[in-house]
């Protein structure tokens, strides 16, 4: 999972997404620098749209599925060639099930009693959900005792304008979702908005010192 997120660490949330669209969304995100995409399971037709960005994009990007409920979901996401679970609990029998196929999984989690039995479960990485429930400082506060390396993800409400006191407090990356793509949204919008999500993560990088 580190090796997809070094680089880029920000996750597409596509709800919503359609599978007649989801290739000229996937090129969208993938030329901004995008290589983590998640369709969510309440999408239209979800595993049809995750087929197709496999097929097209998957020796470039980490695909799967989010909104993943139960264990029988998992083996529909695996089936169709999906790496990635994220789910927005904590279940340890979904984080489970996820590892034993051999995928990625990353669980959402709101207290520190959920982030450790996440990762005794095998969870890859955190997702810190929902993030307006908490606070920059609050994830400071789980970095002081989380594993050092956890990569912690929060998730809801994340803009360009808004990512700094997150990672300055050790966020991981970031899952985005409707400031990037919404039901309906053309992919020349959503192409704007994770170039706009690019230049903030390059920002960031440039601050650090540490942009290419």
């Amino acid at each position: 999972m580190d090796a997809w997120l070094a680089s880029f660490p920000l996750i597409a949330i596509l709800r919503g997404l359609r599978p007649e669209e989801s290739l000229d969304v996937g090129h969208a995100l993938l030329d901004a620098g995008f290589r983590v995409l998640e369709v969510p399971l309440n999408s239209p037709e979800p595993c049809e749209s995750i087929r197709r960005l496999v097929d097209a994009f998957g020796d470039r990007a980490l695909i799967g599925a989010g909104t993943v409920l139960s264990p029988a979901r998992v083996h529909e996401v695996a089936a169709a060639g999906g790496k990635l679970i994220v789910m927005p609990h904590a279940d340890v029998e979904v984080i489970r099930a996820a590892k034993q196929a051999g995928l990625y999984c990353v669980p959402g989690v709101a207290t520190p009693t959920e982030a450790f039995a996440a990762l005794g479960a095998g969870a890859d990485a955190l997702k810190l959900f929902p993030a307006e429930q908490a606070s920059p400082a609050v994830l400071k506060a789980w970095r002081a005792v989380l594993p050092a390396g956890t990569a912690v993800m929060p998730v809801g409400g994340i803009a360009p304008d808004n990512m700094g006191p997150w990672l300055a407090a050790g966020a991981g990356g970031f899952g985005i979702g409707s400031s990037l793509y919404a039901p309906g949204r053309p992919a020349s919008d959503v192409a704007a908005r994770a170039r706009a999500f690019a230049s903030a993560w390059q920002a960031h990088l440039a601050s650090k010192g540490t942009a290419a």
